[in-house]
């Protein structure tokens, strides 16, 4: 049996525990249930947060700034491919 199988099996043994049963109605539990499972987002923000700064800090070009670069780099090779094939076919 796969780990992921047996989780979800195990996962489902305990949802129909009635001690477990009784906590999921409580709503102040389930809000820090919430809460706990929104943390890695919100670290994760952070830290990219933190990341852009310290970028912007140090003059360098984050991420998706080189992305977008990239991007754009593309597209105008593109276009001028376009423009010299119309330009030869003007000529031939």
């Amino acid at each position: 049996m796969g780990m992921k199988k047996k989780l979800m099996n195990e996962g489902m043994k305990l949802m129909s525990d009635p001690r477990v049963m009784k906590l999921m109605q409580d709503e102040r539990f389930m809000k820090v249930v919430m809460a706990a499972m929104s943390i890695p987002g919100q670290v994760s923000t952070l830290a990219q947060e933190q990341s852009d700064r310290f970028a912007r800090m140090m003059s360098l070009a984050t991420e998706q700034e080189v992305r977008d670069l990239r991007r754009t780099v593309r597209s105008l090779e593109e276009q001028i491919a376009e423009m010299k094939k119309r330009e030869g076919s003007k000529q031939g």
